[in-house]
């Protein structure tokens, strides 16, 4: 029977090629989604085993973050770029999903989880997601807790107001373009919880900064970031 699987398996990659999302070549049969080539690769930050990194940094006299980590190096032609182009903007979630897995099962090799209650992503805009048809910063979080066990909140952030884009914009722009676009439903809710808020990509950390000013409001939160990439200065 695994015979006839195998040799079926086969004819289709034949007719209809698997490529990797990160590379473009043909998977191998044991391969999913992406490559172990590039699964080897794909440059890792591990900053979730430094308490002092670049991530965290960013967030030093801004606000009050517990831990901050980033899986890899976003920058131009990297692998780890051209899957996020893939889950963003050509609605391949099963992408967000496996990155988010992986990234998962590393985090839990370390003590960054420790402590850990929920994991929250950063919302979309209710028009902005139903255009794209789903929240990025969501796959990615359930993909984390498929390999964590750490539940997802999705409703008690909610983005109450639309922006443009923050492609292209200084630091400052960023910063002025989600001041105040975020708003917790319901702070009880979250009160005591340590967060572990998820987003794609972080540049200037301006969007992680308002959401996590946010959460902070309600009693006893502590509020740990991570996302997929950390952009190259």
């Amino acid at each position: 029977m695994s015979y006839l699987y195998d040799l079926w398996d086969d004819l289709l990659s034949l007719l209809l090629p698997r490529l990797c999302y990160a590379c473009g070549n043909q998977l191998l049969r044991n391969e999913f989604l992406i490559c172990t080539e590039c699964h080897v690769l794909i440059p890792k930050t591990n900053y979730h085993l430094e308490e002092d990194n670049p991530v965290a940094r960013l967030f030093w006299g801004r606000c009050r973050i517990e831990k901050a980590a980033a899986f890899s190096f976003y920058n131009r032609d990297s692998r780890i770029r051209k899957l996020i182009h893939n889950l963003k903007y050509k609605g391949i979630e099963a992408v967000g999903f496996e990155l988010g897995k992986i990234y998962g099962e590393s985090l839990s090799k370390s003590d960054f989880l420790s402590g850990i209650d929920v994991i929250i992503p950063v919302p979309l805009h209710p028009s902005k997601k139903r255009s794209r048809g789903f929240n990025q910063s969501e796959i990615i979080s359930e993909g984390i807790s498929s390999a964590t066990g750490i539940p997802v909140d999705k409703e008690s952030l909610q983005r109450i107001t639309v922006t443009e884009t923050q492609t292209r914009r200084s630091r400052f722009e960023r910063w002025t373009n989600v001041e105040g676009i975020f708003s917790v439903k319901d702070p009880s809710c979250l009160a005591g919880k340590h967060i572990l808020l998820i987003d794609d990509v972080i540049t200037t950390g301006s969007t992680l900064e308002s959401c996590a000013n946010e959460l902070l409001k309600a009693e006893g939160v502590k509020v740990s970031v991570a996302a997929l990439a950390v952009a190259v200065v």
